[in-house]
């Protein structure tokens, strides 16, 4: 079965990102591989934004870190402890953390020099516990902005309640 992604580019972000979640939710409404359905949310969001590197870190509870998951860029740091970096704070503070500036962050963990603004969204189960989070690199500085966080906000609240068991 082929899968095909419909993207406006003349829409407004805030447009795009709409009908960006709609097709999400349609695509992954019938799999049940919580891999496949990650996978192509990261190939969804790269083919619509064209950002630098999209990719989900999990929690591993047994070794009490985050293990990279799906993802679609250049290879990437496997592990991060928790209040580590911008993904392993966005886990301890259970909020959206956006980045201008990459080197700017104190503990910033460079998985790739060419990263030079992040945005990180927690996946939270419907109790709050994080599950995992969602990472977004650009090339540019200054990429994210409000938008950004609360649309990504809104997807990883969705994946937190029917992907990520």
């Amino acid at each position: 079965m082929a899968e095909e992604l419909f993207t406006d580019p003349t829409a407004s972000k805030e447009e795009q990102y709409d009908l960006l979640l709609k097709q999400i939710a349609s695509l992954c409404e019938d799999e049940t591989s919580q891999v496949a359905n990650l996978s192509n949310i990261c190939a969804a969001l790269k083919t619509t934004f064209g950002w630098f590197w999209i990719g989900f870190y999990l929690v591993d509870k047994e070794q009490k870190n985050l293990v990279l998951g799906p993802f679609q860029g250049p290879i990437a740091c496997t592990r991060i402890a928790k209040g580590k970096g911008v993904c392993g704070t966005a886990w301890e503070k259970k909020k959206v953390l956006n980045i201008p500036d990459v080197n700017a962050f104190p503990g910033h963990i460079a998985c790739s020099a060419l990263a030079k603004s992040e945005v990180v969204a927690p996946i939270l189960s419907p109790l709050g516990e994080v599950l995992g989070v969602l990472d977004v690199d650009s090339e540019t500085y200054e990429t994210f902005d409000v938008t950004d966080e609360q649309k990504l906000k809104q997807l990883c609240d969705w994946i937190g309640t029917h992907i990520i068991q």
